[in-house]
C-alpha cells in the first residue's frame, strides 16, 4: 500500500499545486477586476493601481497563482506568494485577534503554509517545470552523442 501511494506522490503534489494556484489566481482576479463573483477592492470599488498593499497583493495573487498553477517557476512563485500571505496575516489579520478563526485570517494562513510546502516539494507532476527539464535533458543528451552515433549528414 505504501509503495503504491509513494508512486502517486508526484501526481498528488501536482494536483495540489494546480488547485492551490487556481484558487490563489482567482482570488487575485476577483480583487483586481471584480470577476468570478468577487467585488474588486475591499469596499466593492476598484483597487487603484499602485495602492499599498491591496493592489500589490492582488497582482501577486494573480501572477504567482497563475505561475504555480501552470508549474512554471513554481518554487520562486510559491516563495513570493507564501511571503505575501505571511505579511497579510501578521500585518492585517493578527492585529484584530490572535487566532485565525477570530481574526478572519484562515485563508491567509492556509495559503501561506500551502505555498511554503510547494517551495520544498517543487511542482510535482503535470507542471511546465518538469516538461522543460525533460526537454533540456533530451537536448543535452543528444548533444553528447559521439560522432559515430549521430546520423550522417547528406553531402
Amino acid at each position: 500500500m505504501s509503495a503504491r501511494l509513494d508512486s502517486a506522490q508526484p501526481y498528488a503534489i501536482g494536483l495540489f499545486r494546480i488547485v492551490v494556484g487556481l484558487l490563489f489566481a482567482c482570488h487575485g482576479a476577483a480583487s483586481l477586476f471584480g470577476v468570478l463573483g468577487g467585488a474588486a477592492g475591499s469596499d466593492g470599488g476598484t483597487i487603484d493601481a499602485g495602492t499599498w498593499p491591496g493592489w500589490y497583493a492582488a497582482v501577486i495573487q494573480l501572477v504567482c497563482g497563475s505561475l504555480v498553477m501552470l508549474g512554471l517557476g513554481t518554487r520562486a512563485a510559491a516563495f513570493l506568494a507564501s511571503g505575501s500571505m505571511a505579511y497579510a496575516y501578521f500585518d492585517v489579520h493578527q492585529s484584530m485577534a490572535l487566532w485565525p478563526i477570530q481574526n478572519g485570517g484562515e485563508a491567509s494562513a492556509m495559503f501561506c503554509w500551502a505555498f511554503l510546502l510547494l517551495i520544498f516539494t517543487g511542482s510535482g507532476a503535470l507542471g511546465a517545470d518538469r516538461l522543460f527539464a525533460r526537454l533540456t535533458a533530451r537536448r543535452t543528451t543528444s548533444e553528447r552523442k559521439p560522432a559515430a552515433e549521430q546520423s550522417p549528414v547528406a553531402a
